[in-house]
């Protein structure tokens, strides 16, 4: 098998689609963005990137095995702009295959005459949230500017780190190549899987395209995730100190 190689499994006729990519990351933000986007609105696979950079490993559904693999699919909603969406299991396990694999995924998009770029993910706080912010990054002036109108929040000097993995890349390369791309990144914990930063995620993207799209399966998901938390809460609780521990231990 080649380092990267390409499958190509449909050539649909797209009118100026956009990239919404959505792979691994912190809280699976991104990935469960990308996801509810194919369950939700009406798909068809178009493309398999298969490399030597992911980890050796298959998948199996219902006893069919599958090799680790990256996938386009191409979404045409009633409303909004064609979508090309990029979804997996997998990130490259190593710098190059990063690269690699970005500049591969960006040729596809060259492919199907993609006209925009958005990266989805998320950024830790390192703590549970109630309000659950968008951030934002962008290779234009213009594209920061239509973000702010949709509430994308633009902070100096964060993510603090820059933004690592397939994300940071397709903005980085994306402008080598003078294609507008966006990073959005949904405020999670970073602890658990976030179904309701994808959601704020998903509406900020919702709003800059205009696809419709119901959330009620994210929803919930969203409670059952609320549910581990409080349970985890209650565990901590359960095994914290009393006052009255506190103060034998500090007295012997």
């Amino acid at each position: 098998m080649d380092e990267f190689d390409i499958e190509r499994v449909a050539d649909p006729d797209l009118d100026e689609p956009v990239l919404v990519e959505g792979l691994p990351g912190v809280g699976h933000v991104g990935k469960l963005a990308a996801e509810h986007l194919l369950e939700e609105l009406e798909s068809e696979l178009v493309r398999r990137v298969y490399s030597t950079h992911f980890p050796p490993q298959v998948s199996i559904d219902d006893g069919q095995a599958q090799l680790a693999c990256a996938e386009f699919h191409a979404v045409t909603p009633e409303e909004g702009q064609d979508l090309i969406v990029l979804s997996g299991d997998h990130q490259a396990q190593n710098n190059q295959g990063h690269y690699g694999l970005t500049d591969t995924f960006l040729d596809i998009a060259d492919e199907f005459g993609v006209q925009r770029v958005f990266a989805l993910g998320g950024v830790p706080t390192g703590e549970l949230i109630e309000e659950y912010d968008v951030l934002g990054a962008t290779t234009t002036e213009e594209f920061k500017e239509t973000l702010e109108e949709s509430g994308v929040a633009f902070r100096e000097d964060e993510p603090a780190g820059g933004i690592v993995g397939v994300s940071g890349l397709l903005l980085g390369l994306s402008k080598r190549r003078d294609v507008p791309a966006s990073c959005l990144m949904g405020e999670t914990s970073g602890y658990l899987v976030d179904p309701k930063s994808a959601q704020a995620v998903l509406e900020i993207l919702q709003d800059v395209i205009g696809f419709e799209v119901d959330y009620s399966s994210l929803e919930d998901r969203a409670d059952e995730m609320e549910e581990v938390v409080r349970k985890i809460q209650e565990m901590e609780q359960q095994n914290s100190p009393s006052p009255a521990d506190e103060d034998l231990r500090y007295i012997g």
